[in-house]
């Protein structure tokens, strides 16, 4: 690929979520330090919500690296989980002992109860994070606002997370629901980057995948990103890929505006910007001065005759 071309030891905008590529923009910054806050205090369920693209898996494995040497941790990639399979994911998750095929939701949650008095005894907490959270079922939900009931007379046993679309805030407005919600004592809300963000995050990404021969992105280009993506990290990772590898086979050293619009056509993804499109303002403006032009060309044909 276009990797030794440019210098670089690795791919610096695959969209598989790598820790060692976290940016830490003020909105995710944010988001850690809310994360931190709320575990830190022992509070039962936190709530971290965005856009599709804007981050949550990423922000999602950095907490995890983050809380690994301190706790113990369950991470469910899969929300499409009914209570049973939950529990069994949870408890397979924090290594609560032989899960046989046949155990009730009841047995499952004696493992994890037992489990989590281990840790905590041992100083360590069990902190349960869940992707894709919009996705689970109402039963899984309220499954879920259940084992947040596991307790000791001092703090919670589990601490759970939801990394979720804003699909969620609809969901948990439902009545069946609302224990859930009050449940809720911290959430955070991640946001596109800004225009510096955006700038910030690809020369970020280039300098962590090995780049040491100067700027590759023009600002022109990086600004064109911008206004494509609309700050989307997602989309900004897709639209750079895209774009060195137009600058690669055109055997241009640095990518500029040029690719980054090559890029914008080939991805249905996003609506190009960059195309030339008739406003309704400039429309009727159009069609007002051409039936002006058309009544004066009656008015003096009448005037010859």
């Amino acid at each position: 690929m276009y990797l030794n071309y440019f210098g670089l030891d690795e791919a610096p905008f695959s969209l598989t979520p790598d820790p060692d590529f976290y940016y830490g923009c003020p909105g995710h910054q944010r988001a850690l330090d809310v994360l931190a806050t709320a575990l830190e205090s022992g509070e039962g369920i936190i709530k971290i919500t965005g856009e599709v693209g804007t981050g949550k898996t990423l922000l999602c494995r950095k907490l995890l690296e983050n809380l690994r040497p301190t706790h113990q941790t369950a991470y469910l990639p899969n929300p499409l989980l009914g209570p049973v399979e939950l529990h069994r994911a949870i408890a397979e998750e924090i290594v609560a002992g032989a899960v046989h095929a046949g155990a009730t939701m009841h047995d499952l949650q004696k493992l994890i109860q037992q489990r989590a008095l281990e840790l905590y005894r041992e100083g360590r907490k069990v902190v349960v994070c869940i992707d894709e959270a919009q996705a689970m079922s109402d039963v899984s939900l309220e499954a879920l606002r259940l084992l947040s009931n596991l307790e000791t007379e001092k703090r919670k046993l589990l601490q759970i997370i939801l990394f979720a679309q804003p699909e969620l805030d609809v969901r948990l407005e439902q009545t069946m629901l609302r224990q859930l919600r009050q449940r809720i004592s911290f959430a955070h809300h991640l946001v596109p980057l800004n225009r510096d963000g955006v700038h910030d995050y690809i020369n970020h990404r280039v300098l962590i995948a090995g780049r040491r021969d100067g700027a590759l992105f023009t600002t022109p280009a990086m600004d064109a990103v911008v206004r494509a993506s609309k700050g989307v990290p997602r989309l900004v990772n897709i639209l750079c890929h895209k774009a060195l590898l137009d600058c690669f086979r055109q055997n241009d050293r640095t990518v500029d505006r040029r690719h980054v619009i090559a890029a914008v056509r080939d991805t249905s993804e996003v609506q190009n910007p960059f195309q030339w499109k008739l406003s309704p303002g400039l429309f009727w403006g159009i069609a007002l001065v051409t039936l002006v032009e058309l009544v004066l060309i009656v008015v003096l044909l009448k005037n010859n005759l």
